[in-house]
């Protein structure tokens, strides 16, 4: 959720169970107040938010220690969600992930659990070695720093990538949890605008595998096919501990009304 979907969470708190992780984003667009009261709602309604940090939007260490403060006065620092972010120039002392890891803060405002980003279909401004080699990185630090961790990827509409860059992780030492990211039931035209984004692969083959047609924007899609696609080829050898994250894209209530009706 954003700061922006306060009303949206307290209309679909009846179809999302109690104790469900609610991610708050970290948007350039809105207030640190405006993210705050998000994360106060979500915990009002039972939710345990999740308050994302983004490195390259944070001005000074002092304000990252504001913002962790305020969120520990929210009871909200248990968890957190750390992500580069948008900025082609960081606004601030934290280029990225790895370095609000590094700065001790974290420890200190009472975090337990820091969830990291993670790449199945690559960056479309990070090359591919950088980004394995900042998530081995970021899985040594939290194992050093004694902190839990676990992996959200970004959404994608084809398992073959995500199962092929998980089994990849694994073999690479990193045994953190991983939720795969999966786009609630939204709009096609709104569905291809995110992909475009974020370098999500869009092909022909890959929408219709998915269940959408690219030559029907005016249509919706939910992931239904992904996610028993997914399910049929896990292998918990090969891939461990492996989860679901849902990107609301078409709103909350959709989201939760579309898991609650397959619980």
């Amino acid at each position: 959720m954003t700061g922006k979907d306060v009303a949206h969470l307290e209309a679909a708190r009846e179809a999302v169970p109690p104790g469900t992780r609610v991610n708050v984003a970290f948007l350039g667009t809105e207030t640190q107040e405006l993210r705050l009261a998000a994360v106060r709602e979500a915990a009002r309604l039972g939710f345990v938010p999740v308050p994302h940090l983004s490195a390259r939007r944070l001005r000074s260490r002092a304000e990252l220690a504001e913002f962790l403060a305020a969120l520990r006065e929210a009871g909200a620092t248990e968890r957190v969600f750390v992500v580069g972010g948008d900025p082609a120039v960081p606004r601030g002392p934290y280029p990225d992930t790895l370095s609000v890891l590094r700065s001790g803060l974290l420890q200190e405002y009472g975090v337990r659990h820091v969830g990291v980003s993670g790449y199945p279909e690559g960056h479309p401004a990070i090359d591919g070695p950088v980004l394995w080699s900042a998530i081995e990185e970021k899985a040594a630090v939290l194992r050093e720093q004694g902190l839990a961790g676990s992996v959200i990827t970004q959404f994608g509409f084809d398992i073959e990538p995500v199962l092929t860059w998980v089994e990849e992780l694994r073999s690479r030492g990193v045994d953190l949890p991983v939720r795969v990211g999966v786009p609630g039931p939204a709009g096609v035209r709104r569905l291809l605008s995110y992909a475009t984004r974020f370098g999500v692969g869009t092909g022909a083959g890959i929408a219709r595998k998915y269940g959408f047609s690219l030559t029907n924007l005016m249509g919706t899609a939910g992931p239904d096919r992904f996610v028993q696609d997914l399910a049929e080829g896990y292998d918990p050898v090969r891939h461990g501990d492996l989860g679901l994250h849902f990107y609301t894209f078409g709103g909350l209530a959709a989201t939760a009304d579309w898991v609650a009706a397959r619980a």
